[in-house]
């Protein structure tokens, strides 16, 4: 069973990197054929704006695609889990933006590249709520390095007493 797991695994970040590898042809490729064919867009912001995407792409690429042995067609490793929250999640939601932003820029113009800010203010969000969280965290650990209230000074049958 436990071959199973790994299998439907592979299978899944197979058929995940597909379809990001498609739908960034197609993106791409639009935006291409629309500088071209109808009317020039920015391609200092398209560079400097899609180079995120592609690194991202990539990683996903290198720590998500299964691992098969080329003699015996077994699989090797099935890769990172490419529907994981937290760091694969953001990968991901970059891509995303990117697309989004691309698409907006073929039809609404240069103005689209604006939507690619929600990239870095998310991440800053994101951030300031971990700062928080962290202050949270250390000043918990503070309260618990103070006593609560201060021994009963005596002995112990005093103590009892109290």
């Amino acid at each position: 069973m436990a071959g199973k797991a790994r299998k439907d695994r592979a299978k899944a970040n197979a058929d995940a990197l597909k379809n990001l590898h498609i739908g960034t042809l197609i993106v791409h490729s639009l935006f291409v054929l629309s500088n071209v064919l109808f009317r020039r867009r920015a391609l200092v912001p398209y560079i400097l704006l899609s180079i995120p995407s592609f690194i991202c792409q990539y990683i996903l690429e290198k720590t998500g695609r299964p691992k098969v042995d080329p003699t015996t067609k077994a699989l090797r490793s099935a890769g990172e889990d490419l529907s994981a929250p937290g760091l694969t999640e953001y990968m991901f939601d970059v891509v995303w933006v990117t697309w989004a932003a691309v698409v907006s820029v073929v039809l609404l113009g240069n103005w689209g590249w604006l939507l690619w800010l929600v990239v870095p203010i998310y991440g800053a969000v994101k951030g300031y709520s971990l700062l928080g969280a962290a202050r949270g965290m250390a000043s918990g650990m503070q309260q618990q390095q103070q006593p609560d209230a201060a021994p009963v000074a005596g002995n112990r049958k005093q103590r009892r007493a109290a």
